[in-house]
């Protein structure tokens, strides 16, 4: 899911907070993060949006649509937001980024783990609108549910109430060795720094709640640790 085109939407990047209807977002000042994202996406194995100002096109009825339906499963490694720690915390972001960059975002929708507290989420906010720094036609906050998060080197896999909200399972892409394929010096975001997309592609990859449910299998997936801090943003 995405490349650096925020040289084609630099005019929309002047949100510097998502915009969540009835969301308080907690204070800017001192704040890191570091996470790790278990990521699939409806783009075919690499995700084009990376290098281009509109997803891959999807043949259906003799018509070709462009659209990058994800899952993002983050789970946090160390973090803070003022005096809010985010160790451990775990969410999830789905949606469509749409068939055109320079207009915005489509639609995302961001679900809590049950265990997250009131002022982790809005800490995570605040967080948020600095990684993904763009406007979205819609950005909805859903009901909190169950959230499995397992990371591995051959195999990865994250599922929101055991996938019957959303679910992605990855498998290794195969190299030249039992190592893992990565791609390095990519930017992710809004994230300054990353330690490389790990390639994995999906064997599935769901969102299965609202009107706008999806699933797919074999295209776009990887595993990527970012990490930013407040100092990264003059802030």
């Amino acid at each position: 899911m995405r490349k650096s085109m925020f040289s084609s939407i630099a005019v929309l990047l002047l949100v510097t907070g998502l915009l969540v209807a009835g969301a308080k977002p907690a204070a800017d000042g001192d704040w890191s993060f570091n996470a790790t994202i278990i990521e699939a996406c409806s783009c075919p194995m690499f995700c084009t949006c990376y290098f281009n100002n509109a997803p891959a096109g999807h043949g259906h009825g003799g018509k070709t649509e462009h659209f990058c339906r994800f899952n993002n499963a983050f789970q946090v490694n160390k973090g803070k937001v003022g005096p809010v720690k985010l160790d451990g915390a775990k969410f999830w972001v789905a949606g469509d980024l749409g068939g055109d960059f320079t207009k915005g975002m489509d639609w995302a929708v961001l679900t809590f783990d049950k265990s997250v507290t009131p002022e982790q989420r809005q800490a995570i906010q605040t967080v948020l609108g600095k990684l993904y720094p763009v406007e979205w036609n819609s950005f909805t906050i859903a009901a909190d549910a169950d959230m499995e998060w397992k990371a591995g080197k051959d195999r990865s896999v994250a599922r929101l109430d055991g996938g019957k909200t959303a679910e992605v399972v990855l498998n290794r892409n195969p190299g030249m060795t039992e190592a893992p394929v990565v791609i390095h010096n990519l930017k992710y975001w809004g994230a300054p720094r990353n330690d490389g997309f790990v390639l994995m592609p999906n064997e599935v990859e769901a969102y299965r709640a609202g009107d706008k449910p999806f699933e797919y299998s074999g295209g776009n997936g990887f595993m990527i640790t970012i990490d930013l801090k407040a100092s990264d943003f003059g802030s």
